[in-house]
């Protein structure tokens, strides 16, 4: 543990140099109202926190800049100092967003993922969980015509399926309303590909409601969901250039190439408990001047995906902390309110 002295010199220089990348000199932390010391005393102190792994001289007679141990530090102090929340103008943007959010899951994926970029300048993931393993909701059928219905299925990861089918012959809204009541004892509950494999039950052969339901069934078998998660990638370039050796954007822009490690890192850290991972945290070599925020969102409680921004290590983790936090919250309420 660090004193309030050297914990308030670390601050000033995690503050300072990911303002402006540049080392961090004495006398720009003295000047600090939060700090209050002479010039001196703060380079006593930063000598200190060099020998002790928080802070690094890259060069001789330069400032200081933070280790990783720095930012973890400063990141785990942030919870120390309660709750952290978004600029003004952020906080509006996230409103207006999702007063405005409507349309398929898939679109508003998309979507929040560019306004997490909008956020926090740099790069925005976000992960929906695999389509086949989430649960039917709901399930409506409606006649939109004598033989045509249109039937929507309700997913409990905020999914919507919506299919207009074709009938063979006529039938009436009876049948229509049979077919439903089948549909809803056999299917809700159960996921999609429980759902894929589902058939009618012989009670219903040979009746209007067996053809509505042969018909619908049909029309599900023919859409292949797939097993994989969606991955949703925006502001690649903010990260590009905020590294400085080219070998390392390309590798940082190999691994977001990557679904599937890019989709077990986060299910991994999420499942730990993880919101920032600095640097080696991640597990991952080519992301060891990088640093990824994130937080799962939810629908009825259950996780349904994960939001994270990747960013530098020098990145204002205050501020996209805050972001990340107030996106998943407000991406859980509207998916599981519908």
């Amino acid at each position: 543990m660090l004193d309030d002295r050297k914990s308030a010199i670390l601050r000033a220089v995690v503050e300072q140099y990911v303002s402006t990348a540049q080392p961090v000199g004495s006398n720009v932390v003295a000047a600090r109202d939060d700090v209050a010391v002479s010039p001196a005393t703060v380079r006593n102190e930063m000598t200190l926190l060099e020998r002790e792994g928080y802070l690094v001289q890259p060069h001789t007679s330069a400032g200081r800049i933070p280790t990783e141990k720095g930012y973890r530090f400063f990141v785990d102090a942030l919870g120390d100092r309660g709750r952290v929340d978004l600029s003004e103008a952020s906080a509006r943007q996230v409103r207006d967003f999702f007063t405005a959010a409507h349309g398929e899951l898939e679109q508003m994926l998309h979507d929040t993922t560019r306004l997490l970029t909008n956020l926090t300048h740099t790069t925005a993931l976000v992960v929906g969980d695999q389509v086949s393993v989430a649960v039917v909701r709901s399930v409506q059928l409606v006649d939109l015509s004598p033989r045509v219905v249109l039937l929507v299925l309700v997913f409990n990861n905020g999914d919507v399926v919506k299919r207009s089918v074709e009938l063979d012959a006529e039938v009436d809204p009876t049948a229509v309303a049979a077919a439903q009541a089948a549909l809803v004892e056999g299917i809700v509950g159960r996921s999609w590909a429980e759902v894929a494999s589902w058939s009618p039950p012989p009670s219903v052969d040979g009746t209007a409601a067996g053809s509505v339901l042969s018909a619908v069934v049909g029309s599900l078998l023919s859409d292949d969901r797939g097993d994989a998660a969606r991955m949703f990638v925006e502001g690649t370039s903010f990260l590009a250039g905020s590294l400085e050796a080219r070998e390392t954007v390309e590798q940082v822009l190999g691994i977001l190439e990557q679904q599937f490690v890019v989709v077990s890192l986060l299910k991994e850290l999420v499942e730990r408990g993880v919101t920032v991972a600095i640097g080696s945290e991640t597990g991952l070599s080519p992301l060891s001047e990088c640093s990824l925020v994130l937080s799962p969102y939810r629908v009825d409680g259950e996780v349904a995906g994960t939001i994270a921004v990747l960013g530098p290590t020098r990145m204002d983790y205050p501020e996209t902390v805050a972001a990340v936090a107030v996106v998943s919250q407000r991406l859980t309420r509207i998916l599981t309110e519908g």
